[in-house]
C-alpha cells in the first residue's frame, strides 16, 4: 500500500465528528419522555413505541415521534423540545421565537401529525379489513420547561400538553385490556437506522448495504431482524503501518460475522435530510443499530392524497 493510503486510511480513523448539539438535546429529550412514558403507563397496560416511520401514499415514509397503544386506542404523538416562545397563527401555523432571538416558521405541527395519524389508523383497518378503527388521539407534547405558551386555538388538530399533561394521560386513563391486533400493526413498521461515527456522531436513515462481501450483503437485505454492530479501529502512530488496523462484529438474525476492515471500504447509506445515497467509509464508523425491515402488509394505503 502506498504511503499516500497510509496516511488517507490513517486520518480517516483519527478523525472525530461531535455530536451536533442542537439536534442531540431533542434526542435527549425525545428519549427522556419515551422512558417516563413507559414507567408512567405501565400499570394501566400501555404500550410504547418510538420513532415509528409509516408508508405515505404521496411517496417515501414519515416519521411519528411516539405512538402509545393501550386498549384499543392509539396516541400519536408528537414530541417538540423547543425553548423561547411560540405563537400559532390563524393558518395553525406554529411560529417559534428563540432565546438568542430570531422567529422560526414549522408551519403546521398540529397538522401534519393529525396526518400521519389518518395514514396509520387507515393502514391498520386495510390490514384488517375493517370499516371502524380504533379510538385515535392526536397529541403535540411541548417537553422544554421554560418554553412560553400562547392560547391554544380550538379547533386545532391536535391536542397540546406539556411533557406532566403527557404523562398524566397515561397515569390517569386505563384503556383496558390490550388490543393483539394494535400489537400486530405497529410489530409491522420500522424505524431509522442508525450509524455512529467516531466521536459521537449519530446519522439517521436508511442503511441499503453494508459492503463488506456480496455474501454479508446477501445475508442483510434477507434479514428479518435487527441488526447490531461494533467496530473498533487502531490509531496509534504505530497502525500507520498496519495493514489491518480495524475490525467489526455485525450480528444478523443471531449470526455473529467478524471481519477485518480493509482500506476503502464502506457501507451506503441515505441519510435524512440529504438528497442522494452516500457511502460512509468504516474507518469513521463506531457502531451500527439497524432496524428491522417491515412487514410485508406495509405498504401505501390505500386513502386519498391528503396534506
Amino acid at each position: 500500500m502506498s504511503f499516500k493510503k497510509r496516511w488517507t486510511w490513517w486520518r480517516q480513523r483519527c478523525k472525530k465528528f461531535p455530536p451536533d448539539d442542537i439536534h442531540r438535546a431533542g434526542e435527549l429529550a425525545e428519549m427522556r419522555l419515551s422512558k417516563l412514558s413507559r414507567a408512567t403507563g405501565k400499570k394501566n397496560g400501555w404500550k410504547v413505541y418510538e420513532s415509528v416511520r409509516i408508508p405515505d401514499p404521496d411517496g417515501g415514509r414519515r416519521e411519528i415521534d411516539m405512538v402509545i397503544i393501550g386498549g384499543n386506542t392509539i396516541l400519536i404523538v408528537e414530541q417538540k423540545h423547543w425553548s423561547g416562545s411560540f405563537r400559532i397563527t390563524e393558518e395553525h401555523h406554529f411560529i417559534q421565537t428563540r432565546n438568542r432571538g430570531g422567529e422560526h416558521n414549522h408551519d403546521g405541527v398540529a397538522d401534519r401529525i393529525a396526518r400521519k395519524a389518518r395514514l396509520l389508523v387507515a393502514l391498520h383497518n386495510e390490514r384488517l379489513g375493517l370499516k371502524e378503527g380504533p379510538e385515535v388521539r392526536v397529541i403535540v407534547s411541548m417537553t422544554h420547561f421554560k418554553l412560553e405558551w400562547p392560547k391554544i386555538p380550538e379547533d386545532l388538530a391536535a391536542e397540546m400538553v406539556d411533557e406532566p399533561g403527557m404523562l398524566d394521560i397515561l397515569k390517569t386513563v386505563n384503556p383496558g385490556k390490550l388490543n393483539p391486533d394494535l400489537i400486530d400493526t405497529l410489530d409491522g413498521f420500522n424505524t431509522w437506522d442508525e450509524v455512529h461515527l467516531n466521536g459521537g456522531l449519530m446519522l439517521k436513515g436508511d442503511v441499503h448495504s453494508l459492503g463488506l462481501s456480496k455474501e454479508t450483503d446477501l445475508i442483510f437485505s434477507e434479514r428479518k431482524g435487527w441488526v447490531k454492530g461494533d467496530a473498533s479501529h487502531n490509531r496509534s502512530l504505530f497502525s500507520f503501518f498496519d495493514n489491518q488496523p480495524s475490525s467489526a462484529t455485525v450480528k444478523i438474525d443471531g449470526k455473529n460475522i467478524q471481519c477485518k476492515l480493509p482500506y476503502g471500504i464502506s457501507l451506503i447509506m441515505h441519510v435524512v435530510g440529504e438528497k442522494e445515497r452516500r457511502e460512509i467509509p468504516w474507518s469513521q464508523i463506531s457502531s451500527l443499530n439497524i432496524s428491522k425491515p417491515p412487514a410485508s402488509w406495509n405498504k401505501s394505503p390505500k386513502t386519498s392524497k391528503q396534506s
